[in-house]
């Protein structure tokens, strides 16, 4: 197993735009919105993924390198601390279980941070990586 990571920061708002973030829908390999279900990650175009890990530790790094990017414009207080979601991460990935997390930030934006199981055990997509290559 490896990991993809990704990341989308935009207006809020956007969310709501369900269509475009599912697999059915035409919009969705263009769309830079997040999709609705973690895994569907992996069937937008390997140029959005953020980075690849192999190691749980590199994909937890990575989480808590972009997660303290946002850190200081999030809206409202951490109700989970990053020590925690940290460690969740750390329990979940190797376990086969996506790691996604969102929050809102000033001015009506939101970010989501998110590293996805690879092969990903809720949905039978081909690993992005290895699309790019074929």
């Amino acid at each position: 197993m490896h990991w993809h990571a990704y990341q989308w920061t935009g207006p809020g708002a956007e969310r709501a735009n369900e269509a475009h973030r599912r697999p059915t829908s035409p919009e969705f390999p263009t769309s830079t919105l997040p999709p609705m279900r973690t895994g569907d990650w992996l069937l937008k175009p390997a140029p959005r993924m953020a980075a690849s890990f192999e190691h749980v530790a590199s994909a937890v790094a990575w989480m808590s390198e972009e997660y303290g990017k946002a850190r200081t414009a999030l809206l409202l207080p951490e109700w989970i601390p990053v020590e925690e979601r940290l460690e969740a991460a750390r329990d979940l990935l190797p376990r086969g279980v996506d790691v996604q997390w969102g929050e809102w930030l000033h001015g009506g934006r939101f970010v989501t941070i998110g590293v996805i199981c690879c092969p990903n055990r809720h949905v039978p997509h081909p690993c992005p990586a290895r699309r790019r290559a074929s």
